[in-house]
């Protein structure tokens, strides 16, 4: 699943590809996104920058326990259920790719995987506006996730949910049955999976 992500396409790219407006200023290339950060998101608003991670203020499970984790990622299996997810709304993430590891512990293989065309990724995601202690309003996304499909397996037993450009606005403005509908895996052989190499992990 999505826990470090890359764009570097530029902006003027990601917004025609959806066919909206780009009015955020600059934006640099990025090799890693990682959560915590701020990350491009489109919302029924259009494209703004969010914080990838929910804070879990009130939050709770299907025990009725407070939820404690911030959560990066959301299991489609459960979104239009769980009592966590209650009042999020949907939105894209676009990427040119995301990495995953495998191997041992300080062994780790850094894997890239992106579309072996070089199209952008659009991952199905969830956002909501968190009142921060001093009332600061901090906008903050959660992608989507569900079963791998054969070409990400291997290295992870699950994978964002990746949206066709047609179905972003079905996603982001369809009704709950629409967007249930679309958190399936990505067709097989459309992702290229390579050894990353060259990425600062500790930057961005």
């Amino acid at each position: 699943m999505p826990g470090r992500l890359f764009l570097t396409s530029p902006m003027a790219a990601v917004a025609k590809a959806v066919d909206r407006p780009w009015d955020l200023g600059d934006e640099p290339p990025r090799q890693n996104i990682a959560p915590g950060q701020e990350i491009v998101t489109l919302t029924p608003d259009g494209f703004q920058r969010m914080r990838w991670g929910l804070i879990p203020q009130g939050r709770k499970n299907a025990r009725g326990r407070p939820v404690m984790e911030v959560l990066i990622n959301a299991r489609s299996e459960t979104l239009f259920d769980k009592s966590a997810f209650e009042g999020l709304k949907r939105a894209v993430v676009p990427a040119d790719g995301w990495y995953e590891w495998t191997g041992e512990k300080r062994k780790k293989t850094a894997w890239s995987l992106r579309r072996a065309d070089g199209a952008l990724l659009w991952f199905a995601a969830m956002y909501d506006v968190w009142s921060a202690p001093g009332g600061t309003l901090v906008p903050q996304v959660a992608t989507v996730t569900c079963a791998p499909n054969a070409d990400v397996e291997p290295i992870h037993h699950r994978m964002g949910v990746l949206l066709a450009p047609e179905d972003v606005p079905v996603w982001i403005s369809g009704d709950e049955a629409q967007a249930k509908s679309l958190t399936r895996p990505l067709a097989e052989g459309i992702l290229q999976i390579s050894e990353a190499s060259g990425v600062d992990w500790d930057g961005a």
